[in-house]
């Protein structure tokens, strides 16, 4: 049983470089095209704009892989990927990881909903909490590659569950996880969850 624990471990020890080999200073160098659009540090002005700083590592990696093969299209970021090669991509990953977040604030007219969403889902309709996926402060799973998601752009959150909902993003697998939980949600519980998570921390 003691061999299997720690076999374990080492798997997971070994997992975890895998994930974790971009160059944070490197990246730094490489992001600064980003930083037009995601801010300098990856806080972006802009709530079209998603917030990168801080998020995990492994989520950034697949989203910007996804990007790149047209799996996830983005017209604003159409060409920015092309030329990046997969060490370029784990760099830039590994330095806005390693970045902070600045966290916004929820309107506390949203805030009970929001609240009643991401930590209980909604029994009627069958949602799951969000909890379950990106833990009950917002982190997310970095080693499931669930993004973190705390003071992140309330509006970009929206727009993103909208799009699953409506099958115009399909790049969350084969268990089309997040398609599933957005079908569910009517527009006033996105808003609320949405604002909620902005200012989450």
């Amino acid at each position: 049983m003691k061999k299997l624990f720690l076999g374990l471990l080492v798997l997971m020890g070994v997992s975890g470089l895998a994930v974790a080999e971009g160059d944070a200073q490197a990246g730094k160098t490489k992001a600064a095209a980003c930083a037009g659009c995601h801010g300098a540090d990856g806080n972006s002005a802009v709530a079209a704009f998603p917030k990168l700083a801080g998020q995990n590592v492994k989520y950034l990696i697949k989203q910007m892989n996804d990007i790149k093969s047209g799996a996830r299209p983005v017209p604003t970021m159409a060409g920015q990927l092309d030329a990046k090669t997969d060490q370029d991509i784990e760099d830039i990953a590994a330095y806005f990881s390693s970045q902070f977040v600045s966290v916004g604030a929820a309107d506390k007219e949203l805030v009970k909903l929001g609240e009643k969403v991401y930590r209980a889902g909604t029994k009627e309709s069958g949602v799951s909490a969000c909890t379950a996926c990106h833990s009950p402060t917002g982190k997310g799973n970095a080693m499931a590659g669930f993004p973190s998601l705390s003071g992140q752009h309330a509006d970009y959150i929206a727009a993103q569950l909208r799009a699953f909902r409506e099958g115009e993003r399909t790049n969350d697998g084969d268990a089309k996880m997040m398609r599933s939980v957005a079908f569910r949600l009517t527009n006033k519980e996105i808003d609320a969850v949405s604002s909620y998570i902005s200012g989450l921390h």
